[in-house]
């Protein structure tokens, strides 16, 4: 934790403000929120969303680079009221969310104070940030205008787009949208494989709408997908092809056009995972399905996955799995182990949302 600001700052209007976003960068916007963050409290925690999921075209960079990116664009004395602190998604628990959040902003912010301290949540008067600000009202608002014409989303197009699109950008235009430590640090990650694999991804996503473009509507996929459990593991397929690869993720795939979604998630195990288990005994073994439908859920575009969990009775061995040729490698992991960080797009909230894990597994605290 970072050392408390001196008591020779001038009086601020609150002991605490906080702001949550992705940061995915972080860009000229967000330094405007925390700069007047800084203006009108002694410290200001920042909570960084998305922690600990995997790179992906909507998460480029890990927290740890993120962080680094915030820091650079402020002096050691900003710096020294600065809290800047990892937060883990809860898809489809609000609830969850709201209490982490809570949390953690109890455990700083009352530190060292003798009375309740002043908290405030901070946020640009548009988009994400003002949905939050709706979200924790025992919190005082404190609301900021918009910087207009700059958009995280935008900046990772022109980045992603193309490695020549990249460079454009880095060399023209990022200067007005990014401050220079972020464009440095930017820069440097064109530059390494994980920029080069996000690129694929892309260039496959770009393939994907072409197939589309001519649809009347935008498309709406739907998946299924199987959450097996048994003796503390859970059945994961380790993908060897882009998106994601070399990510876990559930066993599942897209339905055909003749059968039931229950029907679709029992054929995918057998035929994908080939689990060694009697059709019978998976059915009695369903406790539950639920549809999830997080609108960012999938690199592809608007993804439902309906979700089928699978309580196995408890044996000393595991179900055998057969290898499939040519496809992803199925496994029994053990819920321990589970990290949110190695799991392909949202498979491990699926997993927390029908097995109640806590938000910190994985490390993420």
């Amino acid at each position: 934790m970072t050392a408390r600001p001196d008591t020779e700052l001038p009086t601020c209007d609150f002991d605490c403000l906080v702001f949550i976003g992705r940061f995915q960068p972080p860009h000229l916007g967000h330094l405007a929120v925390i700069h007047e963050a800084l203006k009108r409290a002694r410290q200001v925690i920042v909570l960084v969303g998305s922690a600990w999921q995997a790179r992906s075209l909507r998460n480029p960079w890990r927290f740890d680079e993120r962080q680094r990116m915030l820091r650079s664009a402020f002096d050691d004395e900003e710096n020294a009221r600065l809290e800047i602190v990892p937060l883990l998604d809860a898809l489809y628990n609000n609830d969850v969310w709201v209490r982490d959040v809570q949390r953690k902003v109890r455990d700083i912010a009352s530190h060292d104070h003798a009375r309740l301290p002043r908290i405030g949540l901070i946020g640009a008067s548009r988009g994400q940030s003002s949905y939050y600000l709706s979200l924790f009202p025992q919190w005082e608002s404190v609301s900021v205008p918009l910087v207009e014409g700059i958009s995280a989303s935008q900046i990772r197009e022109r980045l992603f787009r193309s490695a020549s699109s990249a460079e454009d950008y880095l060399s023209t235009g990022a200067a007005h949208d990014l401050p220079p430590g972020v464009h440095e640090e930017v820069r440097g990650f064109c530059s390494g494989d994980g920029y080069r694999q996000l690129i694929e991804e892309q260039r496959l996503l770009d393939q994907y709408r072409s197939a589309w473009a001519q649809a009347p509507y935008p498309p709406i996929f739907v998946t299924v997908n199987a959450v097996v459990v048994q003796s503390g593991h859970v059945l994961l397929v380790r993908r060897t092809a882009a998106p994601g690869k070399g990510l876990f993720a559930l066993p599942g795939g897209f339905i055909n056009p003749h059968e039931r979604l229950l029907e679709a998630c029992l054929r995918e195990l057998r035929e994908r995972v080939r689990l060694k288990v009697p059709e019978p005994v998976l059915k009695g073994s369903l406790r539950g399905q639920r549809l999830f439908d997080e609108p960012h859920r999938s690199w592809r575009g608007r993804t439902l996955a309906e979700a089928f969990y699978f309580a196995l009775r408890p044996e000393q061995q595991l179900p055998q799995l057969k290898p499939v040729q040519g496809g992803d490698h199925a496994r029994w992991v053990a819920l321990a182990d589970l990290e949110p960080e190695s799991l392909f797009e949202d498979h491990f909230f699926i997993i927390q949302d029908f097995l109640g894990l806590p938000a910190d597994l994985g490390g993420a605290s």
